[in-house]
């Protein structure tokens, strides 16, 4: 089959959280815990000038985020058991609980930090692409739950007609680990190389 791929319009994306909570409620997660993310990137700002008033140059956006399942992906390179694997049926990086030990290098070494070690479980837990679905010929729930259809998925090859490699801020250079994630970016997106911005609400960027 296939390699298959997310893809991101930047332009729709509101950062409404509802990808985030439709994952976590379908897959059952703890609160405060996801596979998705949605942040908020803020580049500008706002001064008071000799005057008294205030200017301000600030301009934000939204970019909605779970495991880009990369070409080179860099939680597979520093797997010591080989249990980051990529499956064959729609080319995810998969975790085989059986061979994973939790010993959190994977979590470590994503840009995205799409791993996670579930301490309950012993071991690493990510998106999965809702594999389970896509072979009953439905979407990733997350895509599903879009309100503003933001998120699409679909035939790697097909995507990346559409749009290129995520390749604004807050995400890495695409050449890191060739995201199987392609982005439309928002009018007021930074660069990946040399960005000048900020993740607004960080702690949702460390903690999911």
């Amino acid at each position: 089959m296939e390699p298959m791929a997310f893809y991101l319009d930047g332009t729709r994306c509101t950062g409404c959280q509802t990808c985030v909570f439709a994952c976590r409620d379908y897959h059952g997660l703890d609160i405060g815990f996801s596979y998705r993310k949605a942040v908020d990137y803020v580049v500008g700002q706002t001064e008071r000038t000799q005057s008294g008033y205030h200017q301000t140059t600030c301009a934000a956006y939204a970019v909605s985020f779970s495991c880009n399942h990369c070409n080179r992906p860099a939680c597979a390179e520093v797997c010591p058991t080989g249990a980051m694997h990529r499956d064959e049926t729609f080319g995810f990086m998969q975790v085989d609980a059986r061979k994973c030990i939790g010993c959190g290098y994977c979590h470590l070494s994503c840009p995205y930090g799409a791993p996670k070690v579930d301490r309950h479980l012993g071991r690493s837990v990510k998106c999965t692409g809702c594999q389970e679905r896509l072979l009953v010929q439905k979407q990733p729930v997350c895509v599903e739950a879009c309100p503003a259809r933001a998120l699409s998925f679909g035939p790697r090859e097909e995507l990346g007609r559409r749009a290129p490699r995520a390749d604004c801020a807050p995400f890495p250079p695409s050449s890191e680990t060739e995201p199987n994630l392609f982005v439309t970016p928002s009018p007021q997106a930074d660069s990946a190389e040399m960005p000048a911005g900020r993740v607004e609400n960080a702690g949702v960027w460390k903690s999911l």
